[in-house]
């Protein structure tokens, strides 16, 4: 028999640790070349690891929860000669003791599988709801009851499609999980006569129920980073203006209505996003960026879009991006979007996705709120949010009529822009949120 040792890899984005979030095996599963054995999440991304050995499961090195260095042993198999040497020619790249690379290691197919990789089994329910455990996930975190959802998959599998369609979520940028208070926020118990003046008469303190220590890591601990660097480096100026979107309404309630956008998630936001698009062709500034060097700053002036999208997610904020977005069509732009939305509620956005942004929009309408301050994204200028739309009292030929009415806000680096082009850029979303008629050109 042969023990070998699986290493926490660098996954690629050049991390030194990660989080352990779950073990898909266990001591004594036998286990192929690219079955995921766990799951880790770095400051980045939430990643799957396939194994780079064939072989039984011997002993888990590394707890759920816990955070690992890379190279540390996580994992170690037992195998005999026969299975070990096809392992080792498969997967150069993880070798015994040392720290693997987990771009490129393990094969394809290079060795069949003993068991079904647990990733793409199909269980079926008490109720004979036929899903894959990925997609049971999905649905988890959406809220949705598998039971309620009309399955187009082969055999009657509920597909992801078909749990996203169910949800009808307005976008990625809602919770999907809102955590609630517990039942008892107090407890009144009577009083020592030594009780600690400032405490009300008959109250204790409830040790352990009033407060919860949450651990500053993975996305949280890159976010607060990257939001304290870009706060206290870049000179913040943010404008706002209200603006009348009815024609926006109609317009994407025409698109969704369609034969071309059926299969297709359409909102506000794509209209917006095109607007940005539009508007930072008009005003190249807001779509560049402040850069040190060492012979000084220097003003980088981007003639390419890679939109970012600000995205609440399970967890936690990500900023992915639209790669040349100003290339895309309005149709090929909702597309976009959409695999943008799916990626990022499964919480699969890979650290390439999240890179390279030029300018970013964050939806807080989607919280109710009317408007906002973004704090820019690191290595960008410029940061729109669009609040919600509500139908509003508003002044049309000398009338006063219900129309949709939203708020577009701009947050932007004073070095980089100034008032007249930022104010300039903002009109010029506004104006196409009012009559997107302009992309028309």
């Amino acid at each position: 028999m042969t023990t070998q040792t699986f290493t926490l890899p660098d996954v690629g984005e050049g991390l030194t640790e990660a989080e352990i979030v779950a073990w898909k095996v266990a001591p004594g599963d036998t286990v192929a070349i690219n079955d995921v054995i766990c799951e880790i999440e770095t400051a980045k991304s939430l990643v799957e690891l396939p194994s780079p050995h064939a072989g039984v499961v011997d002993e888990i090195l590394a707890a759920e929860g816990a955070t690992v260095e890379v190279g540390a042993p996580i994992v170690t198999f037992v195998s005999d000669a026969a299975d070990a040497a096809p392992a080792a020619l498969s997967a150069p790249a993880a070798e015994e003791g040392g720290g693997s690379v987990l771009v490129g290691y393990g094969t394809g197919g290079g060795a069949t599988s003993r068991r079904k990789r647990p990733a793409e089994r199909q269980v079926r329910s008490s109720v004979g709801v036929i899903a894959k455990p990925p997609i049971r996930k999905l649905a988890r975190d959406l809220g949705v009851e598998l039971t309620e959802v009309t399955p187009t998959g082969a055999d009657g599998e509920v597909t992801r499609d078909d749990v996203v369609k169910h949800a009808e979520q307005a976008s990625v940028f809602r919770n999907i999980e809102t955590p609630e208070w517990g039942d008892v926020r107090e407890e009144t118990v009577p009083a020592p006569a030594s009780a600690p003046i400032g405490l009300a008469r008959g109250m204790q303190p409830t040790p352990d129920a009033r407060t919860e220590s949450i651990p500053v890591k993975g996305v949280r601990k890159a976010t607060s980073s990257a939001m304290v660097q870009s706060a206290y480096s870049a000179p913040h100026v943010t404008v706002w203006k209200e603006v009348d979107a009815s024609r926006t309404m109609e317009l994407v309630k025409r698109l969704k209505a369609s034969p071309d956008y059926a299969d297709i998630r359409v909102s506000p936001l794509l209209i917006m996003a095109r607007a940005v698009i539009w508007a930072a062709r008009r005003t190249p500034m807001v779509n560049a960026a402040w850069v040190d060097t060492d012979s000084g700053a220097e003003i980088v002036v981007r003639h390419y879009v890679n939109l970012g999208i600000a995205a609440a997610t399970p967890r936690g904020l990500l900023v992915p991006n639209i790669k040349d977005a100003h290339d895309l069509s309005m149709k090929d732009l909702a597309r976009a979007l959409n695999r943008l939305t799916l990626t990022a509620r499964e919480g699969k956005t890979s650290p390439a996705d999240q890179q390279g942004g030029t300018i970013t929009i964050t939806n807080i309408g989607v919280f109710g709120m009317d408007a906002g301050t973004p704090i820019i994204n690191p290595g960008e200028a410029g940061i729109v949010a669009m609040g919600t739309i509500a139908q509003k009292p508003w002044v049309v030929d000398g009338e006063v009529r219900p129309r949709w009415v939203t708020t577009v806000a701009g947050s932007f680096d004073h070095r980089v822009i100034d008032g007249d082009q930022m104010s300039r850029f903002v009109a010029d979303v506004a104006s196409v949120l009012e009559e997107p008629a302009l992309l028309v050109e």
